[in-house]
């Protein structure tokens, strides 16, 4: 491998976009977009790589190394297959694919090729989550017992209109968009869940995807993830509680409209009452994202298998199957 890694952009509008700022000068070869002013303007702000709007060709240039995948949700898969068997190194958004079968398609693929596929759960590298993740492995918590976690936006005008209400272009509403990402939180935390149950409704949006989903989700040893998504939020909303028996962790907010990351500890005193507080502010905002491609380049200079990788997004994508099949919405 190379000292600096080169990397197909495909997709570029906005998450293209942050992903670029993401790399250093001279890491673009390829700005791939079926728009190709988009493409353009990606390397306009790059300062160097080639435009093209044939994603084929794109993930077979031998300028390429590594593959990053910002498009909808229905042309993750099928690009970072084509990626993956042109021996490529893939970084491709959540949720990496819209079905089942398309992830266990790429799953094969990868095991066949031996190349690094990472799935862009950029929320683990959240500074309070990480901060969070620190304590809890540490044992400052004790043993976890239950997470209680909302995720949601309000939407706009004429949302329901857009792409992520389309199932054929989506797979799915406020479950497969924002909800994967506390999913996959929430496995992170406390293991693999062997109980799904929950359900996902449109209360307010019109479309045939669902708008809210409410999960209640259980491991074998009896932890509980009991979390809440929803498009119909009105003021944007990130809160995730981590419950063990010694201390409880609060994450709230996100940076942006979301407000000011921030983390609370609260740890339990021997006489109980009220809690020893700790506070952590994180205002200097997302780093989640450079974090991310940092750690996918030391997956993909050390041969490591990623983490959150294929294997992940797949437990969260099965867990978005059972609540749509549950509530009568299309499976994927």
């Amino acid at each position: 491998m190379k000292k600096d890694i080169r990397y197909a952009i495909i997709g570029c509008g906005l998450i293209g976009r942050k992903r670029l700022a993401c790399l250093q000068k001279g890491q673009l070869a390829v700005a791939c977009d079926v728009q190709r002013e988009r493409a353009e303007q990606l390397v306009a702000q790059a300062g160097a790589g080639v435009t093209m709007t044939d994603y084929r060709e794109a993930v077979t240039s031998p300028d390429v190394d590594a593959v990053i995948v910002c498009t909808l949700n229905s042309q993750l898969a099928p690009i970072t297959l084509e990626a993956i068997r042109a021996g490529k190194h893939v970084l491709v958004e959540k949720p990496g694919a819209i079905s089942l079968q398309e992830m266990d398609a790429l799953i094969a693929a990868q095991n066949e090729k031996k190349v690094a596929v990472r799935v862009g759960f950029n929320h683990r590298y959240h500074p309070a989550l990480q901060r969070a993740r620190e304590l809890v492995n540490a044992g400052e918590c004790g043993p976890l017992m239950f997470i209680r976690a909302r995720y949601g936006h309000g939407g706009r005008v004429g949302y329901d209109r857009e792409w992520r209400a389309d199932p054929a272009q989506s797979g799915g509403g406020e479950l497969i968009d924002q909800g994967v990402h506390l999913i996959d939180l929430s496995r992170w935390f406390l293991g693999e869940f062997t109980s799904v149950e929950g359900h996902a409704v449109t209360s307010f949006w019109d479309m045939p995807v669902d708008d809210n989903a409410f999960l209640n989700l259980r491991t074998e040893q009896g932890q509980t993830a009991f979390l809440h998504v929803s498009c119909t939020e009105w003021k944007n909303l990130f809160s995730f509680e981590i419950y063990g028996r010694n201390a409880k962790l609060h994450i709230e907010g996100l940076g942006g409209s979301y407000g000011m990351e921030k983390l609370h500890f609260y740890k339990m005193l021997p006489e109980m009452g009220p809690p020893e507080t700790t506070a952590w502010e994180y205002p200097r905002g997302d780093q989640s994202w450079a974090m991310e491609l940092r750690l996918f380049e030391e997956d993909i200079r050390q041969g490591r298998t990623p983490d959150a990788g294929l294997a992940e997004a797949r437990a969260a994508l099965d867990v978005v199957n059972t609540i749509y099949r549950k509530s009568g919405y299309p499976t994927l």
